[in-house]
């Protein structure tokens, strides 16, 4: 049986439903953002990209781009329920759906040729149910492995769809601009261009060991997707693999103590989200990024998982004082990760290692969630932990 994975992308997402709620952004060139003076754009419309304007721009480069740009804030919970909506049409056609973020899913439809018919039909059918269900456009990229996929639904953009037969791959990756790799970034480039890396099939002009020796695993892979392999599966979708909250200043801050209080913020919010799922994490990662664009991230893995937010912020400032003197900031970040499915009976396991202690922290905990989830979310701040540096 030919394999088939089947990449979903929703087209201009962000900038789409705003567009769909409002009629009078049809036809406009609309991003997705902030006024503020820092701000970046999380979408851009089609309209607007036509100058240039693209995501995660600055706000103020777009305005110079594009001076008629419509500038909207977003609501992130129409978004979500969009997006509910597109994941239910995908769910009535294969079992296994992978929702990559909000806006994209992997399938796997091999063997649904019987049910649906071959894979440009199947495609065209899952295309109108979403434009029915949501009144959006995606675009689809067929292929027999995820990265292929992914790539080719961004071949036809918008509302297209862009199948890459087997017996297509190795003349596709001849041309496919070793950019184009998902994994191969501004960073990578470079060091792949001193080799005479251009396209993704260069990769076999060097053996697997010459890979490994230069990038470690990571060139392994490398190696592999130059010949069109990926053994990574569809998995089916159901627990989240990190979660995370970051802030952009307005003017940069240097304040060490101004730092930590954010970081203390989004502490709360992501153990908020993270006890919700019944989910503790492992990986605390702090993302830093500088005035000129430059940007670091640091990651320290602890010996038990947790969803305690004094945790989660406590190894946040150990990874941030290790980068002092550090200078001005403009964006700070933090995140949790390393889940594991087992994680809730894992946690009953840890807890008797230091029973009380944990005890407390969870009751500690459940007083919080239950007094803001009755009065705001901004009721109460555990000032506690800020005093303890």
């Amino acid at each position: 049986m030919q394999k088939f994975i089947m990449h979903i992308d929703m087209d201009a997402f962000f900038a789409s439903v705003e567009q769909l709620d409002n009629p009078e952004l049809r036809g406009k060139p609309v991003g997705v953002g902030s006024m503020h003076k820092r701000s970046v754009l999380s979408a851009a419309s089609y309209e607007a990209r036509k100058y240039g304007v693209r995501s995660a721009m600055p706000v103020q480069q777009a305005l110079k781009l594009c001076p008629q740009l419509q500038i909207v804030s977003g609501t992130r919970a129409r978004y979500k329920e969009i997006s509910r909506k597109v994941m239910t049409v995908l769910g009535n056609f294969s079992p296994v759906v992978e929702q990559a973020s909000i806006d994209e899913a992997y399938l796997d439809i091999s063997g649904t040729e019987k049910l649906f018919g071959p894979p440009r039909k199947l495609a065209e059918t899952i295309k109108e149910d979403i434009l029915n269900a949501t009144g959006l456009t995606a675009s689809v990229g067929i292929a027999p492995v995820k990265f292929l996929a992914k790539i080719a639904s961004d071949l036809d953009k918008p509302n297209g769809i862009s199948i890459i037969e087997a017996h297509e791959v190795q003349s596709f990756l001849q041309k496919l601009p070793v950019e184009k790799i998902p994994g191969v970034g501004k960073k990578a480039l470079p060091k792949l261009q001193l080799y005479g890396i251009k396209y993704a099939a260069d990769f076999r002009r060097y053996t697997p060991e010459f890979w490994k020796d230069k990038f470690g695993e990571r060139g392994l892979v490398l190696y592999e997707k130059g010949a069109g392999i990926d053994p990574t599966p569809v998995e089916v979708s159901g627990q989240m693999k990190s979660s995370s909250a970051e802030n952009t200043f307005g003017e940069d801050v240097s304040d060490i103590h101004k730092l930590k209080t954010l970081l203390l913020k989004q502490s709360e919010r992501i153990a908020a989200d993270i006890r919700r799922k019944s989910l503790k994490g492992r990986t605390i990662t702090l993302k830093i990024k500088f005035p000129d664009f430059r940007q670091i991230t640091r990651s320290k893995t602890i010996e038990t998982r947790t969803s305690h937010a004094g945790t989660i912020y406590k190894t946040g400032c150990a990874l941030l004082d290790a980068e002092i003197p550090i200078g001005p900031v403009r964006l700070i970040g933090i995140g949790i990760s390393n889940f594991d499915e087992r994680s809730q009976q894992l946690s009953l396991l840890e807890d008797l290692e230091n029973p009380v202690e944990n005890k407390k922290l969870d009751q500690l905990d459940k007083a919080v969630d239950l007094v803001r989830l009755k009065f705001g979310k901004n009721i109460l701040t555990r000032g506690r932990l800020l005093e303890d540096e």
